[in-house]
Formats: structure tokens, C-alpha cells, sequence
């Protein structure tokens, strides 16, 4: 048995499924420039390898949430342009800047902290400076633009920072049609014109994310930043389903079944009895939970892969286990449970997993933790038809 198949569970990295995705959607953002976002451990696939492949598919920046993201994949020896965009006073502002990652600020008090890391720094900060379109989350609200562009503009000229980038974000790309879009669209055309006229010249201008990047051409802007539709997963499924996308999943999930063994009819399962066997039977139990990011939710509803057929998680997900119904098969123990993959084979579905918890795909992969192993393969582009690499 190899190291592979031994393991207790893995989660499996298709690489060349990244690149073609990452294929997909530079087409369909021609003219534009694509961020390849990798946060949060690149949405759980690992933001590194991932960094790494969308680069040679032709990504030309990587984007993530906190600076010590960004300050990681910089550590990791990744070049090139790295924009970060979650900060909070205090953070790490001088190292971004002599790590010569963007930085975003939303905010006088940002700006402030900026100014004062580049003159501790010695060298000019990477600025882009972001607006609050409508989404109501992170940004500068449109009334309050003119002050932050005028005080970005001082400390252009002062020589601290360079106003690479004017960006935003949306708050219902993946609804079509809804009327939010084309209302940011329009403060966000205003409030860079006004940036213009007032001498910003930026490297970028970005609104679009990955459903923006799908169905909003209007909205790509100088370039795209695309999150979980470069793992393969469509970001809403009233935008099509991954496959129709023209996307494949990145990321399975498996396990190695730890026992089989016979129950009788009426027999309770797992914490609370939610489930009792409504004949004799055979359960299997599978050796991830909610401590490997399983979701409870899906208790009694979560479907996976054994022995060629899909079964159904029999009562409560526990920390490290679950059980399902075999209805009298009898795979051997180590027999492979597959909870998620790309679907070739009649397994379920990162969004069939979704569904079953009540949420949405890009948790059920973000959330999978450490302690599952992730298995590269197709690290390479030379190794596009096959083969793996751990």
C-alpha cells in the first residue's frame, strides 16, 4: 500500500485543473490582467502551490486578505506583484513595504499608519486605494473620497507613496440582474474619474470577482480578481454549475473507511440517536469530523462516495467521525470514502456537500482543516495527463 492510500484522509490539489481554470477565466476577462486571490490558505488548497501554478498559467498578481498572507508567499519565494487588503492599525505595514506588496487603505487612519511605515522604511509605499461602492464592508465611503484622494495625492507628491490601484467590491456579482450591480458600477466609474481628474494615474483599476468575471464584462476593468471559480467551483449556482462553467473542481476529499462491521435492526447511531437502522445492516465509519472541518450541519444529510455508490452520513458528524448506512455491502476496511471531488466519478460535490450543510461551496473547501494532509498532483505543467507529486 502507498503513502497515499495509507493515509487516514487526504485532500487531493489537482494542479492542472487550476491552470485550466485559471485558463478559463484570463479568456474570459481578455484585455484584463488576473489576480489569482489565494487567501486563506488559498481557499483551503494551499496558498502556496496554488501561487505558484496560476502564476505559470498567467496570472500576473496574487491577491490575499491579511498581510502576513502576503508576507508568507513573498517568504516562499514568490515574485511579482502581491496585493493584501485586510489590515487593522498596528499591522505590519513597514515589512509589506519593504516586501514591496500593495497595501490597501480604505481610510485616513490606514493612510496615516502608511506614511509613517514608508518614511521608517526609507522607500515609497504601494497605495491602492479602495472605495466603498455599496457593499458596506471594508472602503471609503464616497463622501469621504475626496479627502483620502487629496491626502494619498500630498503624500504622492511628498514622495511616500505611489497610488497604484483604485478598486472595490461588489455585493451581488452572483446574482444576475440584480440592480445593487450596475448602481456600484456607476459610483465606482464616478469616484475613479474623480481620482483621475484629481492626477491619480494607477497601475489598475479592479471591481470584478469571480462571478463579476463570469457574467459582467463591463466590469473587468484593468483586471479581475478571481477567487474560488480559479478552485473549480462555481460561485453561485444560479451562475451554472462548475461544468457548465467550463471549471473543474480543484480539490477531493477523501477518506480510508476505518471499520465495517454488522448492526441489527433498531440500532441507535452516533450521538442522540438521530438515526437508528431501520433493518439489519452493515455500517461503515469514516474517520473525519467537524475537527477536519466536516460539517456538522450535514448531520444525517451529507452524501459520500463507498464502493461505487452514494451513501448518506447516518446521524450526527462527530469531532473525528461519522458513520454511514452500507445497507449490507461490505467494503474492506481502508476501502476509499470519497465526500467530494470533481464529480467524474459519481461522487458528490463540494456544492452536493453545500446544499446538504445549508451553506455555500466556498466554506465547505475553506474549512477543511490541517490535519488533512493535501496531496499535490500535476505540480508541474509537464505533468498535465497525469501522475502525482506529494
Amino acid at each position: 500500500m502507498n503513502e497515499t492510500a495509507s493515509l487516514r484522509a487526504r485532500a487531493e490539489i489537482d494542479l492542472a485543473a487550476l491552470r485550466a481554470n485559471v485558463s478559463v477565466l484570463r479568456e474570459r476577462a481578455a484585455g484584463a490582467q488576473l489576480m489569482a486571490v489565494v487567501k486563506s490558505d488559498g481557499y483551503g488548497h494551499g496558498a502556496v502551490p496554488c501561487a505558484r501554478a496560476a502564476r505559470e498559467a498567467g496570472a500576473t498578481w496574487l491577491g490575499t486578505a491579511t498581510p502576513h498572507e502576503a508576507l508568507a508567499l513573498r517568504a516562499a519565494g514568490l515574485d511579482g506583484r502581491i496585493m493584501c487588503w485586510l489590515w487593522t492599525p498596528g499591522g505590519p505595514w513597514r515589512e509589506a513595504i519593504e516586501a514591496d506588496i500593495d497595501v490597501s487603505a480604505g481610510g485616513m487612519w490606514a493612510l496615516r499608519e502608511i506614511v509613517a511605515a514608508a518614511e521608517a522604511a526609507g522607500r515609497p509605499a504601494r497605495v491602492q486605494l479602495k472605495a466603498d461602492t455599496g457593499l458596506g464592508r471594508g472602503g471609503c465611503q464616497p463622501a469621504d473620497w475626496p479627502e483620502l484622494v487629496g491626502a494619498a495625492r500630498d503624500a504622492e507628491r511628498a514622495g511616500h507613496l505611489r497610488i497604484t490601484g483604485l478598486w472595490s467590491h461588489f455585493a451581488c456579482a452572483d446574482e444576475p440582474g440584480h440592480p445593487s450591480i450596475a448602481a456600484q458600477l456607476a459610483v465606482y466609474r464616478d469616484l475613479v474619474a474623480y481620482a483621475e481628474k484629481e492626477g491619480v494615474e494607477p497601475e489598475v483599476r479592479h471591481l470584478a470577482n469571480s462571478p463579476a468575471t463570469l457574467t459582467i464584462p463591463e466590469a473587468h476593468f484593468d483586471l479581475v480578481r478571481t477567487g474560488i471559480a480559479m478552485y473549480g467551483i462555481s460561485p453561485a449556482p444560479e451562475l451554472g454549475t462548475s461544468a457548465e462553467l467550463g471549471l473543474r473542481p480543484v480539490m477531493t476529499l477523501a477518506a480510508a473507511v476505518a471499520l465495517v462491521k454488522d448492526a441489527p435492526a433498531g440500532h441507535g447511531v452516533s450521538y442522540g440517536h438521530h438515526y437508528t437502522t431501520p433493518a439489519d445492516t452493515t455500517l461503515g465509519l469514516i474517520p473525519v469530523g467537524y475537527a477536519d472541518g466536516v460539517p456538522r450541519h450535514a448531520s444525517g444529510s451529507g452524501p459520500v462516495l463507498v464502493g461505487g455508490k452514494v451513501r448518506t452520513v447516518a446521524g450526527r458528524v462527530a469531532m473525528d467521525q461519522f458513520v454511514v448506512d452500507l445497507e449490507g455491502d461490505r467494503p474492506e476496511a481502508g476501502a476509499e470514502a470519497v465526500l467530494f471531488g470533481p464529480g467524474d466519478r459519481g461522487e458528490p460535490t463540494a456544492q452536493d456537500w453545500a446544499e446538504a450543510a445549508d451553506t455555500i461551496a466556498y466554506e465547505i473547501v475553506t474549512r477543511i482543516g490541517a490535519r488533512v494532509p493535501r496531496v499535490y498532483v500535476n505540480e508541474t505543467a509537464d505533468e498535465l495527463t497525469g501522475g502525482t507529486a506529494q
